[in-house]
């Protein structure tokens, strides 16, 4: 006799989050759930949260790993606050995840890790499925580990591997449940176990026994359906920030006709580029993976020289060993991109955490006035055009150029509408070719007066040789100079040039044209300030909305934009570093909004404190 069908029930947007031990894949399975609705045309955020620890204890607090996606057949703007549904893969992921979860949200429980022993490490007295203490909850338990293994007792498989596969019998469940196609699954599983295909085909059976257990069990009575968001027609894809900024610079390389050179050291989060742009070897792409931070920078700024798009990709720590480089590349002013994923510090800090505080060293963070361009894209996609944008500044300019992203960005996830090539600037440069002054000499420091910018000489042409060095320059010459008049004018003239880059005007978002209060912000902080507008303005408030991609130099315009408003709130992952810019800058009595907490805002928290504000000035 046939299963009687389902119930299918239409919702505008949902929040799932997978949380489990850090070796129960819980990475590769919201993955693999975020692929799947990005097949499916929805609209989508992802926050992965990794633990700092390499390999923590087993079924502890500290070893949590999780991932949360948010679609929805509507844009979308951040990941989610809290979770419609949670997939707990033991008491530590429970526990680690339910004070986030809002009154009759879904728990699907793995109950076979619930034993007494795994919830004394952390601190259960007693089985929380059992207790009570989970009434506000609908909860589902599912004795994932011990299905997964029955359902593979055929295929001689391991006992060890045959548990580990139950991250893709959850991923069936919920595949079913919120009716996702499992084709590109199927074939996914395929590619990444076809060295053994004893493997694949226990993981295909795990998926398709957790979408039939679905199917054929009386505990989940309800599967969901969400429309496809509306969008601009093209073609898109899912994409991750650091995919993003690598795929930027491979196009900055190729819309600049030169080879890209990437020197990087591996670090958290950053080294995800270095692993992609290695890809992309047919694209000119050259990838060295150097024995420290400071060899990584100094073979990139060598590469510059040399005429090529130079670029170093790093975190907060590495920013800090690199800096005496940077003030070289500033001296020597070659162009160089530094790209850093910030991370919370000081020190090591939380490799794994968000934060938005190295502002303050990318715009300060070198001995001797030494100013470069920063820019900071507001999403995982717009990483692609910060990229690009970057690599514009430093081949126009001649400048180095830092690439502020975070973590949050960095591994968050969201649909991209591939552009179109012919759309992209050209990046074209001219090399110096021969000598530029009336008696036949080479000038390296005659400067072009659009740009300010000096010529780019690669060594080896004919008639151009000059001084290189990080010895103070003699104005046009180059020489070397101890001139007191001299080195004024050469540090005034670096800092003239930055600002004089050209750069947009911000734009403000005021759909009503009669806000009092700005929110001003950078970085990813985009998502929650704009989801916490959009928020205030259905419920009948006005608050307008501008958002920083350029940090040095600032939009000539946004001095005016400032004075415009009442009151200017600054909602930053710091202690309110750009507020400080921004005050010192425009005599602005800007209000900071700040966390440190490694997390991202969630829309409700700017929203609250927004509303606020509105109200009572």
């Amino acid at each position: 006799m046939a299963a009687p069908a389902k119930r299918v029930e239409q919702l505008d947007r949902v929040v799932i989050r997978f949380a489990g031990d850090s070796g129960d894949g819980m990475q590769l399975t919201g993955d693999r759930f975020t692929s799947e609705t990005a097949q499916l045309g929805n609209d989508i955020s992802t926050l992965p949260n990794f633990p700092a620890e390499i390999r923590a204890p087993a079924g502890t607090l500290p070893g949590v790993s999780s991932f949360q996606v948010h679609f929805a057949d509507y844009d979308i703007l951040t990941p989610g606050d809290s979770p419609n549904v949670l997939v707990a893969m033991n008491p530590a992921a429970l526990k680690a995840n339910l004070s986030e979860l809002p009154a009759g949200a879904d728990l699907i429980v793995n109950t076979d890790e619930f034993t007494k022993r795994n919830l004394a490490k952390v601190g259960y007295p007693s089985n929380p499925l059992e207790d009570g203490s989970l009434a506000e909850f609908s909860v589902h338990p599912v004795a994932l580990t011990s299905m997964t293994v029955g359902a593979l007792a055929g295929l001689g498989i391991a006992k060890k591997d045959a548990e580990r596969a139950k991250n893709m019998f959850a991923l069936g469940l919920l595949s079913w449940m919120y009716s996702r196609p499992f084709e590109s699954t199927l074939r996914f599983l395929e590619r990444k176990f076809a060295k053994r295909p004893e493997l694949v085909e226990a993981n295909k059976t795990a998926f398709r026994a957790g979408w039939n257990y679905g199917e054929t069990t009386e505990a989940f009575s309800v599967r969901y359906e969400i429309k496809p968001a509306k969008m601009l027609p093209g073609t898109y894809r899912n994409i991750t920030g650091n995919q993003a900024l690598a795929l930027g610079l491979v196009a900055a390389a190729v819309r600049s006709k030169l080879p890209l050179f990437l020197g990087a050291y591996p670090i958290t989060p950053a080294s995800d580029i270095l692993h992609e742009l290695s890809k992309h070897k047919r694209f000119g792409i050259t990838t060295m993976q150097a024995e420290d931070e400071i060899a990584a920078i100094g073979a990139a700024l060598g590469a510059a020289y040399g005429g090529a798009l130079g670029v170093t990709t790093t975190s907060g720590p590495g920013v800090a060993l690199k800096g005496e480089t940077i003030s070289l590349a500033i001296a020597l002013e070659l162009p160089l991109v530094i790209v850093d994923v910030q991370r919370a510090g000081p020190s090591t800090g939380m490799p794994t955490k968000t934060e938005q505080a190295d502002l303050n060293m990318a715009l300060y963070g070198r001995h001797g006035e030494a100013p470069l361009a920063v820019v900071a894209p507001k999403s995982p996609s717009d990483c692609f055009h910060a990229a690009l944008e970057a690599a514009r500044i430093a081949l126009t300019y001649r400048t180095p150029v830092i690439l502020l992203s975070d973590n949050y960005v960095a591994n968050g996830s969201e649909p991209w509408l591939l552009p179109s090539v012919d759309e992209l600037p050209d990046l074209s440069v001219s090399f110096a070719t021969e000598p530029n002054s009336p008696d036949g000499k080479f000038l390296p420091y005659l400067r072009d007066p659009a740009t300010m910018a000096r010529p780019w000489a690669v060594p080896g042409t004919p008639g151009l040789e000059h001084r290189i060095g990080g010895l103070e320059k003699a104005d046009k010459t180059g020489d070397i100079s101890y001139d007191p008049e001299n080195h004024d004018f050469m540090v005034r003239t670096r800092a003239a040039r930055i600002e004089a880059i050209g750069v947009p005007d911000i734009d403000v978002e005021d759909p009503s044209e009669a806000a009092r209060i700005l929110v001003l912000g950078w970085g990813s902080t985009y998502g929650p300030i704009g989801a916490a507008c959009r928020a205030l303005r259905q419920r009948g408030l006005t608050i307008a909305q501008a958002h920083l991609r350029h940090l040095s130099p600032l939009p000539a315009n946004l001095g005016e934009v400032l004075k415009s408003y009442e009151k200017v709130v600054i909602p930053e992952m710091n202690l309110g570093q750009l507020a400080h810019v921004i005050r010192a800058r425009y005599l602005v009595d800007a209000v900071p909004f700040n966390q440190v907490s490694g997390l991202p805002f969630t829309a409700a928290t700017l929203e609250s404190m927004l509303e606020d504000v509105v109200k009572n000035g």
